[in-house]
């Protein structure tokens, strides 16, 4: 199947990159086994962005490609190496292009001027190494942070042509002629229905004003609903300032008249919608022939009287084209000044606001299993959770102490939850389960090995070993203090014998 080398409409799948995990790395050299923390910082991922390139007037790279991905960000290393930051994907687009997410419909951008963009898949941060992640109660962490994975999503690209006048009018109207003959846009022109298959634009000079044309494919009764192939095209016309109403008066086809042909078209346009507050002209073509001239000085009466201005031309001979043109100025000119005045894009930073509102929710449900859960939503412990590696016990420690440092865990504490009771924190279908179990902020390195967190044990294991021991020389001496009264036929309380031997007669001690 052939491409289309024009193409309004496309679908594409974009995703951001994602961001490089951070190092976790000491410093080493001879005589200084451990000289800190010196892991360095994940890159960020690149992102994808849409741009307007007022050279392009389709969108047919993207139908022949319809995905596309940007760069992954770099791990860090160490010696304080942060890793690379991903490459952006700058896809250009032609001006007046709509910007929609796929599956929600949302309005993502309207690209109008040249070099506007719109970021539609945003690059994950990179992870911080340990050095960054290193505090006066956690002096050499053993982690670091994962990088964030890159935005995915599916948007529609809808292109609308920009242009002052839209000519519409019945299929073989002389639409395309009349952009020939006023401009110099060499159109497709035949003689059957249809000759038109994509919008053409035409600049046209009349004295002082300069203004472009839109010639759209022709329209048929029942084009809003999806017959023939103007409703393909009627959103070309959204933008345009004024409409102008192409009607062939030298038509033998039966049941068609201009009259019948302008409420036809006109109501194609109030069932497309948003064009009401466009001013219309008429222009009655083909008045080279001899009966189509006799019928446009009938039926001018007839329309004048629905306040529209009507003018009689003909493509062949040039008549009536040189009025049809500068009124089409004057309407544009007077369109333009009444616009208000474009103010000059700022950049504006605003800040979010400190106090803006919870930061988490806190929602007790049930698991469908007859137990219950407590599900944590917020975009910080659900991009915390993202950024810890669960393979490492101290990580995990880490994430605990800032679910407390938040207040996820008094808030737990105050709507009821108990010791043991499942915590879910994430989002999606698959969010991680915690065992809820308070805690009190520590620095976990100190208390456990490198990469543990005593936190995560009821016992730790240092501490079970010297009791273990304690244990054991207990019951020793226990057992000898008992074999020493048997002996001696000690019948009263036996000796301490850990104070040692009674000292000798003449000792001073």
């Amino acid at each position: 199947m052939a491409i289309p080398s024009f193409v309004d409409a496309a679908t594409l799948t974009v995703a951001g990159g994602n961001g490089g995990h951070g190092c976790a790395s000491i410093h080493r050299e001879k005589f200084k086994p451990l000289g800190g923390p010196d892991g360095g910082n994940g890159g960020n991922g690149g992102s994808v962005i849409l741009r307007v390139d007022p050279g392009l007037t389709t969108l047919v790279e993207y139908h022949r490609q319809s995905q596309r991905r940007a760069g992954n960000g770099q791990p860090g290393k160490g010696d304080h190496a942060n890793g690379g930051n991903g490459d952006d994907v700058v896809l250009a687009v032609p001006e007046g292009t709509v910007v929609r997410d796929a599956d929600t419909g949302e309005t993502l951008a309207d690209l109008v001027g040249a070099e506007a963009e719109v970021v539609v898949a945003a690059g994950g941060r990179g992870g911080l190494g340990n050095a960054a992640l290193a505090s006066a109660s956690r002096k050499a962490p053993g982690f670091a942070l994962l990088g964030e994975e890159g935005e995915s999503r599916r948007v529609t690209l809808e292109l609308k042509v920009l242009a002052d006048i839209g000519l519409v009018g019945f299929p073989s109207a002389g639409k395309s002629s009349l952009i020939a003959a006023i401009s110099r846009a060499r159109p497709k022109i035949a003689d059957y229905p249809f000759t038109t298959l994509v919008p053409n634009l035409g600049v046209v000079v009349a004295g002082e004003v300069t203004f472009t044309v839109a010639d759209v494919p022709g329209l048929i009764e029942g084009a809003s609903e999806g017959r023939g192939l103007g409703h393909d095209f009627l959103r070309h016309i959204e933008r345009c300032q004024a409409i102008v109403h192409v009607i062939d008066c030298a038509t033998y086809e039966p049941g068609r008249d201009p009259l019948t042909d302008l409420d036809v078209i006109e109501g194609e346009l109030a069932a497309h919608g948003g064009l009401e507050d466009r001013p219309r002209m008429v222009a009655l073509n083909k008045v080279d022939v001899i009966d189509a001239a006799e019928l446009a000085e009938i039926v001018r009466p007839d329309v004048e009287a629905r306040g529209l201005p009507v003018f009689a031309v003909s493509t062949k001979t040039d008549e009536g084209l040189r009025a049809l043109t500068f009124a089409m100025a004057d309407l544009v000119a007077t369109r333009r000044a009444a616009a208000p005045t474009p103010q000059p894009k700022r950049i504006v930073i605003r800040p979010a606001p400190v106090a803006g509102g919870p930061e988490f929710t806190i929602r007790k449900q049930g698991d469908g299993e007859g137990g219950f859960v407590w599900r944590v939503r917020g975009d910080k412990p659900e991009r915390w959770v993202r950024q810890t590696d669960f393979g490492n016990g101290e990580a995990v420690g880490y994430l605990a102490d800032r679910f407390a440092r938040l207040g996820i865990e008094d808030e737990l504490l105050a709507q009821g939850a108990r010791a043991g009771d499942a915590v879910a924190i994430g989002e999606g279908e698959h969010p991680v389960v915690f065992d809820f179990a308070p805690q009190v902020e520590i620095g976990a390195e100190l208390l456990s090995r490198r990469g543990e967190d005593q936190r995560l044990f009821e016992e730790r294991e240092s501490v079970k070993r010297r009791r273990k021991l304690d244990a054991e020389y207990h019951a020793a001496k226990q057992a000898e203090r008992l074999t020493r009264m048997a002996a001696d036929g000690y019948a009263g309380d036996a000796p301490d014998l850990d104070d040692g031997p009674e000292p000798a007669e003449g000792d001073d001690d």
